[in-house]
């Protein structure tokens, strides 16, 4: 028994040591470079979408010129965003006005920085080619696709059978230093409805015949989203998208 726990101690104490190596923001490293991340390439001779160490490059380009780069461990993209804002003002102070992007650095962090620091966002939304199809305008379980009311200073939403969905309570958690705010609807009877099945995610009738209508949503994100779509779509916006893929992607290409 005590050798047993002499040799947990022994791993308890590896494991806290690989634990201080790979930090609070990774969830792995490689052993034979300690500072990098374990990341899936694009190059996979063997297509079985194996993990390789690897760095995250990052170049912020004007006119052809790139500005900065940033290198990082991070395995997303939109945690790079930030740092490299930050990068621009220390050299050249508040003179950024715009900035373009492709969907993976749109956060709620990141555009939510950017409307504080009054930079105009040309970030492509997550869903930008969902929000084409035909499917998701006429997903009727959509709050987007429902009517929105007001009513002596409440907000509500009615369905498509014509039910309202009342506020019921706001929910909040710390999310990357910030905090996020999700307000919650809900129908109080959806019984009789015959849009149920289209309405519910996963309904099944013979598990909860009695399941309500629920809905979560994050009003600020969702507002910060409509304004970069709205960006992205407008003249300027589809010039500044076209000069991103040509510029920054040429720049990676080169």
């Amino acid at each position: 028994l005590y050798e047993e726990l002499e040799e947990c101690g022994i791993r308890l104490m590896e494991y806290k040591e690989c634990f201080e190596i790979m930090g609070k923001d990774r969830n792995s490293y490689s052993k034979t470079d300690l500072e990098a991340t374990f990341m899936r390439m694009k190059e996979d001779h063997m297509m079985n979408g194996q993990l390789k160490p690897a760095y995250n490059v990052q170049i912020a380009v004007e006119n052809y010129f790139i500005i900065h780069g940033y290198v990082s461990n991070d395995r997303t993209d939109y945690n790079t965003l930030i740092p490299v804002l930050e990068k621009h003002r220390n050299a050249f102070g508040d003179t950024l006005e715009a900035v373009t992007a492709d969907s993976g650095y749109c956060s709620e962090k990141n555009l939510l920085y950017l409307k504080e620091k009054e930079i105009k966002s040309f970030i492509k939304l997550q869903d930008h080619e969902k929000r084409k199809t035909r499917a998701y305008k006429e997903d009727i379980g959509k709050y987007s696709n429902m009517t929105y009311a007001v009513f002596e200073d409440e907000h509500y939403y009615i369905c498509h059978d014509g039910r309202e969905l009342r506020h019921i309570r706001t929910e909040s958690k710390e999310q990357d230093g910030y905090t996020q705010t999700v307000e919650v609807y809900g129908c109080a009877d959806c019984s009789g409805c015959e849009y149920k099945s289209r309405c519910l995610y996963r309904y099944n009738a013979g598990k909860n015949p009695d399941r309500n209508k629920v809905m979560k949503i994050n009003e600020r994100w969702e507002a910060l989203r409509e304004e970069s779509n709205a960006n992205i779509q407008s003249e300027e916006g589809i010039l500044k998208r076209q000069t991103r893929s040509i510029q920054t992607e040429g720049h990676f290409g080169d």
